[in-house]
């Protein structure tokens, strides 16, 4: 039996996101996470047509998608899914979700604490902790986190906790809050560093950073 309790069964953890750009951020929490939880292996889905940032210019979804399937080659427990760049319209995580869980027998849903905290936010919230397990990444502050402490009160009241890093959702699903190592990297960062002709050799794979030069992405 593994950390999740697990006796059998094939579990993958979910990974979505604009990824614009992918960089080495996402691929070390990846890493951790599929190590830490023993997952078979890691989907990373980019949005199509994220919700959240309609308003926002972001590259072409085939130009991200070409990006993260650069940045994983190396990587045999890591996947790519065209799932929802080749959807048409918004790019609902449920409906991904649902489509998953034809497939496999146990969904661990990477998120983001900031993320997390806005999940009522989401199309059919409530619905997503019926399908997936959520592993919310938090940075290392010397304390535990915990669930009551943390919005959304609209999932405090729907759980039941574990142990200090653990809840159980009345679903039967389990939410984790998982210590990541914190790395100072985002896509808006390495968006700035190209529009101002400066380096980002080491913040992406070499391998992305050919595409991004070659497309002549994000002012490249």
């Amino acid at each position: 039996m593994d950390r999740c309790g697990r006796e059998g069964g094939m579990a993958v953890g979910i990974f979505g996101g604009t990824f614009d750009p992918i960089h080495t951020g996402h691929l070390r929490v990846a890493e951790e996470i599929r190590e830490g939880f023993s997952l078979e292996s890691i989907y990373f889905i980019p949005g199509g047509m994220p919700p959240h940032k309609r308003r926002r210019t972001i590259a072409p979804a085939d130009e991200r998608l070409r990006m993260v399937k650069a940045a994983i080659r190396s990587n045999r427990f890591f996947r790519v899914s065209e799932i929802e760049t080749k959807r048409s319209g918004p790019s609902y995580t449920i409906d991904t979700l649902k489509r998953f869980r034809k497939r496999f027998d146990e969904l661990y849903f990477l998120i983001g604490i900031d993320a997390f905290s806005e999940i009522d936010t989401w199309h059919c919230y409530q619905e997503l902790f019926y399908h997936t397990n959520f592993i919310v990444m938090t940075r290392p502050t010397g304390k535990k986190q915990t669930l009551p402490k943390m919005p959304p009160l609209v999932v405090k009241k729907d759980v039941k906790k574990v142990d200090d890093t653990t809840f159980i959702h009345k679903s039967g699903k389990k939410i984790y809050f998982h210590d990541i190592t914190q790395i100072d990297i985002s896509s808006t960062k390495v968006k700035e560093l190209l529009k101002q002709n400066r380096s980002i050799r080491y913040l992406v794979p070499d391998a992305v950073e050919r595409i991004i030069n070659e497309r002549i992405l994000y002012g490249a």
